[in-house]
């Protein structure tokens, strides 16, 4: 096996649209959840989430290329470029062939079904868009940044629900394990805040209905939490050996140490409340990694805000790491980005790698009144200064999928 080092970031998310603003927001315990404006919610029961503001994808993309793509993949695009300008790589006909995409989502363009639907029920077939179908392919992510970038290597996604981010790691690390490239760029992208999901979601009574409370709807581990709040965006990072970035002279800002998944075999929907099989996943990656449970300093946590998923997690973050559990920080990004699917996990990702960098762990906001069930420490209200060596990501999706990555420091050895 390789070693394999992060050398680019980029995001587009609720609370920012760079990399520097999202992470200003974060640590500063920002919320960006409010009143749905990508549709008229008046007739929902649910009417917040967590949208991505002002969108305007040829910043990233030509004005015909945006139109014929999904907003979640606009969304890869353009953190992915994002990521790559960060990195400083340059991809030409020397290095094309090299390099992967894994961008994966949990559900691809159901906007565009969604739309395409409303179109065809009210004006007919003949004016349903000839694009319909590689729009909301949820390949078509990774395929657009492929594209879009000139990458002709391996190009691949996950469709894994709320941990396919994860996911995007695991398979970013087998890739450049298994030699079949240099350079991964990887991620998640997601767009679902459509009236659908919204309704579905709630008639499941899965999500906050703090109405008017928006800011405060997303508590996960609080004893009041009452549900998540959707979120969108994309995340995306440069994976690369270690060989690779040391040949070009570049900037690392942590190693990629490891990553496992597995499932629960449960529940389409429920996650088995004893975390058995997401504690199988945490102990694969550390051994994946090559990490004790006592080198873990920060667990950036799938954390939902739902009832039974925070209870699960916790469970299995204890029956994984015994009694060192109850010394890790654990925080949760989604009570200020709200759950963004597909995406969660690689912001999650994306969260691990700067609070290596910066030693900062940003706080899990909103969490007042502790749950007794969940009792560990969860970084609650404010940021904290601390040194991070060892960070695991992880991201739980519909259908028992587990996924967990692993990030340490990287020494320079």
């Amino acid at each position: 096996m390789v070693r394999a080092v992060i050398t680019g970031l980029g995001c587009i998310t609720p609370i920012g649209q760079s990399v520097g603003e999202f992470w200003f927001n974060l640590t500063a315990g920002v919320s960006g959840v409010r009143r749905i404006t990508l549709f008229d919610p008046s007739d929902q029961e649910c009417r917040i989430a967590a949208e991505v503001k002002d969108w305007d994808p040829t910043r990233y993309m030509e004005a015909k290329a945006a139109r014929r793509a999904a907003r979640f993949s606009q969304f890869a695009v353009a953190a992915a470029r994002q990521a790559v300008d960060d990195a400083g790589l340059k991809i030409d006909t020397s290095n094309r062939d090299d390099l992967a995409i894994v961008m994966n989502t949990g559900g691809g363009g159901v906007d565009v079904i969604a739309d395409s639907e409303k179109v065809y029920l009210e004006k007919g077939a003949s004016r349903v868009g000839p694009f319909t179908v590689p729009a909301m392919a949820p390949n078509m992510a990774s395929c657009q940044v492929a594209i879009n970038l000139g990458v002709r290597g391996p190009t691949i996604t996950s469709v894994a629900a709320c941990a396919a981010g994860i996911f995007a790691f695991v398979d970013a690390k087998r890739l450049l394990d298994l030699g079949e490239a240099e350079v991964v760029i990887a991620g998640g992208a997601e767009a679902n805040i459509i009236p659908i999901s919204i309704a579905a979601m709630a008639n499941m009574r899965a999500l906050s209905t703090r109405n008017d409370e928006p800011e405060r709807a997303c508590r996960p581990f609080d004893l009041h939490r009452d549900g998540f709040v959707y979120g969108e965006g994309a995340a995306a990072m440069v994976v690369e050996t270690l060989e690779h970035a040391r040949a070009r002279g570049a900037r690392i800002y942590a190693e990629l140490a490891g990553g496992a998944v597995t499932s629960d075999a449960y529940h389409i929907t429920a996650p088995d409340p004893t975390g058995e099989a997401a504690a199988l996943a945490i102990a694969r990656a550390l051994k994946a990694a090559s990490l004790q449970p006592a080198d873990v300093d920060l667990i950036v946590a799938h954390a939902t805000g739902t009832p039974l998923n925070d209870a699960a997690e916790t469970a299995a973050i204890k029956r994984a790491l015994g009694e060192d559990a109850y010394g890790v920080a654990v925080t949760a990004p989604k009570s200020m980005v709200g759950h963004q699917l597909g995406a969660a996990g690689a912001v999650s990702a994306l969260t691990a790698v700067l609070a290596i960098r910066d030693g900062i762990i940003p706080p899990t906001i909103n969490l007042e009144t502790p749950d007794p069930e969940c009792d560990l420490d969860y970084v609650p209200l404010k940021a904290r200064r601390t040194p991070v060596k060892a960070a695991l990501a992880q991201g739980f999706g519909f259908g028992g999928q587990n996924g967990v990555v692993a990030f340490r420091a990287f020494n320079g050895a």
